[in-house]
């Protein structure tokens, strides 16, 4: 890993009607639109689910991380995320994410050991913790047979 502080950029352009074309440095460009809820066609990545996304992609490469790290064996994770938005005093924001990750686990892997390490993913991911509503994790360890 790299020394803090890290940089990230991206663009967006677009013209007055039309997809937005999003674009970052050595990264394929991709297209957003409003999403259904506000008046957009449904067919393309929106912000709303870009940032839901991001959440759910943030959480499995934290878990990827700690799990190397606790030693922990693992098959495969799914990371189901929910975003609720709502107006809060006049002000149209997220209010909260339900996380759902299922784990699939060799047999005798230490369960307990699983649900710990979820909940540290959870506790440690970037996007989350850099998130004014606060995500609610479930976990679902399964034992592989």
């Amino acid at each position: 890993m790299q020394a803090f502080p890290h940089h990230y950029a991206a663009t967006a352009a677009a013209g007055s009607g039309g997809d937005v074309t999003l674009e970052s440095p050595r990264l394929p460009s991709l297209q957003s639109a409003p999403p259904t809820e506000f008046g957009g066609p449904g067919d393309c990545w929106s912000p709303e689910t870009l940032l839901v996304a991001a959440v759910a992609d943030c959480f499995i490469l934290t878990f990827r991380a700690i799990a190397a790290v606790s030693k922990l064996p693992w098959i495969s994770l799914t990371c189901e995320v929910a975003g609720t938005v709502d107006r809060i005093e006049r002000v149209t924001q997220f209010t909260g994410f339900q996380v759902t990750a299922r784990l699939r686990v060799p047999p005798g892997t230490n369960q307990e050991l699983a649900h710990r390490t979820l909940t540290r993913a959870e506790q440690t991911c970037l996007v989350t913790n850099s998130l004014k509503a606060a995500p609610h994790l479930e976990t679902h360890v399964e034992v592989e047979e």
